[in-house]
């Protein structure tokens, strides 16, 4: 290729990368925050309404579990036992790995993966950390962005294997994203998750911002009624996470923890409409009852996430 041709190229590669890191600055920018959207999306919803007496009821139930000291940072994390002491070197990576691929654990009925990991059988989330531990155990540096990085879809598949057989879903969608993730913290945070949370100086809504603008599996976005919304599931439970396992100090002395909302997810919002705190349309309900896939983004995805954060406000 001719000096300029290839200068040109570089040039163009350039630019392309700034106009995306501006994009992804404009569309974080004028997004609302995971408390704002929980706000504005029941205040628009059409399927799914908050009766105040549901939410009092579970108002109580936290308070009398706070109350009993049921729940408490200090031994919440030590509490299970697939989750790293945290004055393990490999801790923080740990976790940051963990939640980078905690997503769809869904399978069809009948098709469950399964790993049975030092006498116990685990399924779903702790499949996952079951993996990961057994794959040390074997020798892979599987906390390790530097590995990661570069890992192969059939040694992922290896690491990730189940004693049903049947593949962890989405294995090739954790496999690119594992790479994309490894190659940002090698080539911009000295290869650890570390180098973030240093930058971060204690504070919670700075982490998170490191997380969105380097991470795009992170971002998690939607458009109702013209208005970006975010929810920032996976990344608050991140931080919250790193804050449980060193219980408020070191790595996870978080000054303003409290800025954080719920997670919105999928279990948080079958608690509330057991409560009586959330309420479905028929149209919705008959939905759920009938097993139908809402799609990411979907209209009734985005009302039940934010009445979810909102019920809990």
């Amino acid at each position: 290729m001719p000096k300029a041709a290839s200068e040109l190229a570089v040039v163009s590669l350039v630019s392309g990368v700034c106009l995306l890191e501006f994009s992804v600055f404009l569309l974080l920018k004028m997004a609302l925050s995971p408390r704002e959207s929980g706000e504005f999306i029941a205040s628009h919803a059409k399927h799914v309404t908050l009766p105040s007496e549901g939410i009092e009821k579970a108002a109580e139930l936290v308070l009398k579990c706070l109350q009993e000291k049921q729940f408490t940072i200090t031994g919440w994390w030590k509490s299970h036992e697939l989750n790293p002491e945290s004055n393990s070197p490999f801790a923080l990576d740990w976790v940051f790995l963990a939640d980078t691929l905690n997503f769809s654990f869904w399978a069809d009925k009948g098709k469950a993966h399964k790993i049975t990991y030092k006498g116990k059988t685990y399924t779903g989330y702790w499949f996952l950390c079951a993996a990961m531990n057994r794959a040390m155990e074997e020798g892979y540096d599987i906390t390790s962005p530097t590995y990661y990085a570069s890992v192969t879809l059939d040694e992922l598949s290896h690491i990730f294997r189940s004693d049903t057989g049947v593949e962890v879903p989405l294995l090739k969608e954790r496999h690119r994203i594992l790479q994309e993730t490894g190659k940002c913290l090698v080539e911009k945070f000295n290869g650890t998750f570390s180098t973030c949370v240093d930058m971060a100086k204690n504070s919670a809504q700075s982490l998170l911002k490191i997380v969105m603008e380097n991470f795009p599996s992170y971002r998690d976005v939607a458009t109702i009624d013209g208005q970006n919304v975010t929810f920032y599931k996976r990344a608050q439970i991140l931080i919250a996470d790193i804050w449980l396992c060193f219980e408020g100090k070191g790595y996870g002395a978080f000054d303003d923890i409290d800025s954080l909302t719920i997670f919105a997810d999928y279990r948080v919002p079958q608690a509330l409409a057991y409560l009586g705190a959330m309420k479905y349309s028929d149209e919705l309900l008959a939905k759920l009852k009938n097993d139908e896939l809402l799609e990411n983004g979907d209209r009734y995805e985005v009302e039940i996430r934010g009445c979810s954060i909102q019920a809990c406000e």
